[in-house]
């Protein structure tokens, strides 16, 4: 969500942190603006909308000094306009937060009793006129910050300036992520590592609960105790955080392009040099011993553990159990001895599902993730983790990050399967050689995106759209039809194929189309009944099939979309592929933004 940035620098600051901030405009944001000192004096600049809004600002209002921090906003309290726009300032200090200060409202009355006014409605406010208090009572600004921070409840990091220290930035999270990068003879801060890269490639990851007072050239952090502690310094892949769209026009175009070489890249990533074995990394991890499955995500990661939940009991014979983190933690369910947590995110810092694994510590008996960000405190926080390996997705809506994730997760469930002996070994060959061959056929489903955009310009027109799938293809159907509402802000609902007649039917008529994801497989039957159903009310049938499910079912369709064949247990993974693109060039049609649509963010970080 939120972005922030900090710049201790030998340079303008200004121009730093507006670079940097865009490469953080991929978590979302709906207002931006900075800070600096500069001769001892604070400034800063905001502005509503995109940060082209706050460069020309800047470009009428420069603002010197080689000392700042940045900020992009989503909004959480209060509407997004300039005076709730980051940074806040009161006094001699500016902040820059992300996240919820859960007991604004009781520092607020508090503060309100000694006389002082708000200017915002963001909660935000309160912690700079918390620090600016402390400060008029004698504190150094960086122990006024440290105190304001023991003041503290709730999901943050922050950011602080002050006014006459120009080699000081005072940076803390607990439950939103922030990097520290090291320069020569300067210092950065960063949400995430992303934003530092141009910067430096040397980075410390801050833990739960630090706080770290920086200088250009010294970095003191202290634990949640407030006992120093010593974070290491990583080397970054600099082309890891590349953040082009390689010709693309839009960043989600290059990452559905992407899928054929990242998904080649998971597998060989997992399986032994001659392919005929999947190889976990860290501690062995021994399936026979596990009497339940527990996975936990939000949005598209849920939908992936959906998928996962059919491979586990059908393959390996598992019982799963699969739940939205922001219900589950809540919900707090037993966790019953033999009990496995598995949590996926894309980010690493789902602040629901990093709140849900925390919640499994010491109850379930291990605690497995599948993220594509290594440093991540939910990789961090778990026994093991799987990387997914899909490079950075800037693109809002998830497509290169979920058919990894999904992959990931056949391979774990194919290794429990092989292990707990109920698949045999010729199958478990077979499904390792198509496994692999699947880069091509995703390949060869990339070559139908000209008649995909065709049938997405028709979708366009509707208000209204329905996606159903059986099987594996439940979640999938669930998955495309969250993909078209979030980019192109078209209502989509999905449903199990043999749910339609227990409601959903009633909103059939000649004006929904109903988009059906249905390869040739043992439950193709059933599924051409229900859009014979669908057919006999008018209804407008986008069949999405291979050449024989076309052949069998095609008839009296509005729409047809050939896939390649594919064996059926990867078959979500590949007809992702229709799902992201028909959603891409819907949106496309409908004129939205595409990568940064709105209301949304890429990495939510709060509840």
């Amino acid at each position: 969500m939120c972005g922030i940035v900090g710049v201790l620098g030998n340079h303008e600051a200004a121009p730093l942190l507006v670079e940097a901030l865009k490469r953080l405009e991929y978590r979302g944001y709906d207002s931006a603006g900075i800070a600096t000192v500069n001769s001892g004096a604070l400034g800063r600049r905001r502005a509503v909308g995109k940060l082209v809004n706050l460069s020309d600002l800047l470009v009428h209002e420069p603002l010197a000094g080689k000392s700042g921090i940045g900020h992009t906003r989503w909004a959480t309290h209060g509407a997004p306009n300039v005076v709730n726009a980051h940074p806040h300032r009161a006094g001699p200090v500016a902040v820059v937060h992300n996240g919820i200060i859960e007991n604004f409202r009781e520092l607020r009355e508090e503060l309100a009793a000694t006389g002082i006014d708000f200017v915002t409605e963001t909660d935000t406010e309160t912690v700079a006129l918390m620090t600016q208090r402390y400060v008029q009572e004698g504190l150094a600004p960086a122990d006024a910050a440290l105190k304001t921070l023991s003041r503290l409840e709730g999901a943050f990091a922050l950011a602080f300036l002050f006014e006459g220290e120009d080699d000081l930035i005072v940076a803390a999270r607990k439950g939103s992520p922030l990097a520290i990068g090291h320069g020569d003879g300067e210092m950065f801060v960063g949400s995430d590592a992303i934003a530092l890269a141009p910067l430096t490639d040397r980075i410390t990851y801050l833990e739960e609960g630090d706080s770290a007072v920086l200088t250009r050239t010294s970095l003191v952090i202290r634990d949640a105790n407030g006992q120093l502690a010593n974070r290491g310094i990583k080397k970054i892949e600099i082309d890891q955080t590349r953040v082009d769209k390689g010709g693309h026009k839009h960043f989600m175009a290059k990452e559905i392009a992407e899928q054929p070489t990242v998904l080649g890249e998971a597998i060989r990533n997992y399986l032994s040099s001659d392919g005929t074995a999947i190889s976990l990394p860290g501690d062995a991890l021994d399936f026979t011993k596990i009497n339940r499955l527990t996975m936990v995500a939000c949005g598209t990661a849920f939908y992936a553990c959906l998928t996962a939940k059919y491979w586990f009991e059908q393959l390996a014979n598992m019982p799963v159990e699969v739940d939205v983190a922001s219900e589950f933690r809540y919900r707090e369910p037993p966790v019953t001895e033999g009990t496995v947590a598995l949590f996926v995110s894309q980010s690493g810092e789902t602040a629901d599902t990093l709140a849900a694994l925390r919640y499994c510590e010491g109850k379930a008996d291990k605690i497995l993730s599948v993220v594509n960000v290594p440093e991540s405190s939910i990789a961090r926080e778990s026994d093991i983790a799987f990387p997914i390996l899909a490079g950075t997705e800037i693109g809002v809506a998830s497509t290169k990050a979920f058919t990894c994730q999904l992959t990931v997760l056949l391979l774990l469930a194919l290794e429990a399967a092989k292990q707990r002996g109920t698949l045999d070994d010729a199958r478990f060959a077979e499904l390792l050689k198509n496994l692999s061959a699947l880069p091509g056929l995703v390949n060869i489903a990339l070559d139908g995106e000209p008649q995909m955009a065709a049938a997405a310009r028709k979708l366009a027109e509707a208000r209204d759209i329905l996606f159903l799938g059986r099987g594996v293809m439940y979640p999938l159907a669930l998955e495309g039809a969250l993909k078209l509402k979030e980019i192109s802000y078209i209502h989509a609902e999905a449903y199990a194929s043999g749910e339609l007649k227990h409601g959903p039917i009633a909103l059939i008529d000649k004006h929904v189309p109903v988009v059906v994801l249905a390869p040739r497989d043992s439950l193709f039957d059933k599924t051409v009944s229900n859009m014979q159903e669908v057919m006999a009310r008018a209804g407008k049938v986008l069949l999405v099939s291979d050449r024989a499910g076309l052949d069998e079912g095609g008839d009296g369709t509005w729409l047809t979309l050939q896939m390649p064949s594919v064996d059926p247990v990867l078959s979500p993974i590949l007809y992702a592929v229709p799902a992201q693109l028909l959603a891409y060039h819907t949106a496309i049609a409908k004129g939205t933004d595409v990568d940064q649509p709105r209301n949304l963010a890429k990495s939510v970080t709060v509840e």
